[in-house]
């Protein structure tokens, strides 16, 4: 089974109505990706640790992100990742590390397949 890790917006300088949008837009590409047979690390899902409300610095946070992708076997960029600067630091750090990058929803029909194949 392959580890994958879903990357997108989170925060929203509009509200914390956008924020739960973004949460939720994670949260259903991490459930397609379950359903295909990847193991999903959803940072995302972290949402309710985040904001200060342990008095954790935002750093903190977004270092450990890193830490658990330099982990995963590759990542998701959901859409509107572009307009983030950790989902963009992500995609990066992807790059860096040699790390498979997908993109939801257009390489859905690769990622059944990357999915069905056998892990070396």
């Amino acid at each position: 089974m392959r580890l994958a890790y879903i990357a997108g917006k989170y925060r929203d300088e509009r509200g914390e109505y956008y924020v739960y949008e973004n949460i939720l837009a994670a949260r259903r590409v991490a459930a397609e990706l379950w359903a295909m047979g990847f193991a999903v690390v959803t940072t995302h899902a972290n949402a309710f640790l985040l904001g200060g409300a342990l008095g954790i610095p935002a750093s903190v946070w977004l270092k450990g992100d890193q830490e658990i992708l330099s982990r995963c076997d590759l990542i998701v960029m959901v859409p509107g990742w572009e307009s983030s600067a950790g989902a963009s630091d992500e995609h990066s750090l992807a790059d860096t590390l040699s790390i498979p990058r997908y993109y939801w929803p257009e390489d859905h029909g690769e990622l059944e397949r990357v999915a069905k194949r056998p892990k070396l």
